[in-house]
Parts: C-alpha cells; structure tokens; sequence
C-alpha cells in the first residue's frame, strides 16, 4: 500500500505540473500583449527574455557536459526547431489574433502523426488517419472554410502553423534524444529563441525601444518566473506520466488561451473557429490516445 501510495503521489505531481505548465503558456498572450501596447516589440522582448533564461541554466547544463557532449548534433537540432516553435509562436500571439493562433499552433497533431511517420517509422493507424482528417477539416473551418481559397494566408497565420511545425519535429527529436538532461533541452530551446528573435530584432526596421527600469525588471521576471518555471514544469510532467495522458493534459494550454482570450482580452469566437476548434481539439485527443501504450490499433 506505501508502494501504491507513493507512485500515487507521484503521478500527482506529475500532473499538477503538468497543469501549472500549460496554465502558464495558455497566459503567454497576456504579457506579450502587454510589453506591445508599452512599445516593446515582441521579438526584443524575447531576445531579453529567453537570454536571461538561457544564462541561469547554463551553469547546470555544463555540469552535465559529458551526459550530452555526444548528441551535440541533436542539441542543435533542437536549439533550432525548439527555438524557431517559441519564437514564431509568441510572435504570432502578440501580432495576432490568440483564439485563432492558439488553433493554428494546435494543429501540431498533425505534423506529429506525419514526422512520426516519416522519421520514426510509426505506423499510420486507423485513429491517427481520422485525427488527421479530423484536424485537416479543422484547419479549413478555422481559415473561414471555402473562403480560405480566394485570400491568401497572412504572415501571422504562417507563423502560427509554422510553429506548430517546429513544435512537432521538435517532439520528434526530443523522442529521440529522450536520454538528454532536461535542464539541456530545455537551455537549447531558450538559446535558439533568443538567437532567432535577435535575428527579427535587427532585420526588423523597428527602433531598439528605450527601456525604463520598470521593463528591464518585467523582462527578466518573464524569463526567470515565466518562462523557465513553464517550461520545466512541462518536461517534468510529459517525463513522468503517459504519452497519452500527458498529451490530453498539455490540451488545457488551449482551453486556457482560447478562455482567457475571450474573457479578458476582448476577442470573441466566430462560428467557424468553434467548429475548427472542436475538431483540432478532437484530433488531439485521438492522436493522444494512440500515444498510450495500451492503445492496440491495427495499421490502415
């Protein structure tokens, strides 16, 4: 029974974290919304942001140095797929519209059941082959149906999808180096955002903003008790509970952004965007439960 009640416990905190995880970057629209509207473009603001993240974790992935000097390719894999998905996507939420963003972003699915095909060989099984129409049928609905032919897409919808993308193959690399420190991982994330946002920072034709002491201060704090704690909390849950559990679980990012977007930051919810909703969030589901070990779909 003390056996049970541990692993219990366990797997409570597990979810817990998990939960408080995706609390967190179903918000991140909050302040990025914020430091836009005070004149802080959102590219600098993760270039500081990510950058103090970055260098607060540096110490603890060099002392794990030999646990991963042997993957430094697949680090840097993960530095550039893991870093264009954070980037891409907290630029689109602050350019965009959340409830629209937070649904491209969830298409992830998607890219996970083909990345997970192409590059690890996993079967296309029935329920992953209606999550994917599932989703695709989503997507177009979320797009505005038959109307998405006539105009084309804009940048902040390309940025959105991309960085579902990147979140995908990402998953796909992590799969693969499952065996590197999550304090590793989580650094070559923070350190390819930065790099990626300083590169839109000086491409960009927008002014370095004059920061007041008061932004300096909010900057940091996002990096140190946003986006950190966010972050780990994310890998500390997915590490230690079922794929297909800890997939259902990060759905409640969505359902927070989506709310919280609504409720407090002044958007509402077209007809198509329900409906694109339910689906993308039914392929989710689907594709969560081929996650699971116990799921015994036979291949299409």
């Amino acid at each position: 029974m003390a056996i049970l009640s541990t692993g219990a416990l366990r797997q409570g905190r597990a979810i817990s974290f998990l939960l408080a995880g995706s609390v967190l970057w179903g918000l991140f629209w909050w302040p990025l919304k914020a430091f836009d509207a005070a004149g802080i473009h959102v590219s600098f603001v993760q270039a500081i942001a990510y950058a103090a993240a970055t260098l607060v974790l540096l110490p603890l992935v060099w002392r794990s140095w030999t646990e991963w000097r042997d993957q430094l390719g697949l680090v840097l894999l993960i530095c550039l797929l893991g870093g264009w998905a954070n980037a891409s996507f907290a630029t689109s939420l602050a350019e965009g519209n959340v409830v629209r963003v937070m649904l491209l972003f969830y298409l992830a699915p998607v890219w996970t059941i083909l990345a997970a095909r192409i590059f690890l060989d996993e079967p296309f099984t029935t329920l992953r082959l209606v999550a994917l129409a599932l989703a695709l049928t989503g997507l177009v609905a979320t797009l505005g149906g038959a109307e998405m032919f006539a105009t084309p897409l804009s940048l902040v919808d390309l940025l959105a999808l991309s960085s579902g993308l990147a979140f995908a193959l990402n998953n796909v690399a992590i799969r693969v180096g499952h065996s590197l420190p999550e304090t590793t991982r989580a650094a070559a994330v923070f350190a390819g955002c930065t790099l990626i946002s300083l590169g839109w920072v000086f491409w960009s034709d927008r002014p370095v903003p004059a920061l007041e002491t008061s932004h300096i201060w909010a900057l940091l704090a996002l990096g140190l008790f946003w986006i950190i704690p966010g972050t780990l909390a994310t890998f500390y849950g997915v590490a230690r509970l079922d794929a297909g559990k800890a997939a259902i679980l990060l759905l409640a990012e969505l359902v927070v952004g989506v709310f919280s977007a609504v409720l407090i930051g002044d958007e509402h919810l077209s007809a198509n965007e329900i409906v694109g909703g339910a689906l993308i969030l039914s392929a989710a589901v689907i594709e969560a439960r081929t996650e699971s070990p116990a799921s015994k779909e036979a291949t299409a």
